[in-house]
């Protein structure tokens, strides 16, 4: 089962509505994404993985911020040096997803996650589907929900 697959089954699995789109050309960042979906980029969901000490970190942030690896370390309790964007490997030994397609859920086991609060601002929010050239809609509450994740200031 491909990432899109397996997100698209966890979709369902957890009870979410999602409308889920596929696209013929890749869209690799989150204005390519905003500009196909007719949306603003702030409404984009980034998944980025982190290292922190070697376990992964997912941070689910907004299209219109750079994740303050400051302030998740200070939210973390640990130091800003131990937190390390992480490897394209790494990203995709631990999503079972590859770099440019990672989704905030579909992975191969849960991971802890921070979900950026700016994605409040949006009624309708957009996350990666598992590929490159997949996107599923939902909102704030819902994809903190879908993740278990922590609603948290990531950046500014």
């Amino acid at each position: 089962m491909d990432g899109a697959q397996r997100v698209a089954e966890h979709l369902r699995e957890l009870g979410a509505n999602s409308e889920i789109r596929t696209f013929s050309a890749p869209m690799p960042t989150a204005a390519a994404a905003a500009e196909q979906l007719g949306c603003a980029v702030g409404a984009i969901a980034n998944s980025l993985v982190f290292a922190v000490d070697g376990e992964p970190l997912l941070v689910v942030a907004s299209g219109a911020h750079r994740v303050d690896t400051g302030l998740v370390a200070a939210l973390l309790g640990v130091g800003k040096r131990k937190i390390r964007r992480a490897s394209p490997e790494f990203v995709t030994e631990v999503t079972g997803q590859l770099v440019g397609g990672v989704a905030p859920l579909g992975h191969e086991k849960p991971l802890r996650t921070l979900v950026d609060v700016q994605l409040k601002e949006y009624e309708v929010v957009w996350a990666g589907g598992g590929d490159k050239y997949t996107m599923f809609a939902t909102d704030f509450d819902e994809l903190v929900r879908l993740t278990n994740g922590l609603a948290a200031q990531v950046g500014d």
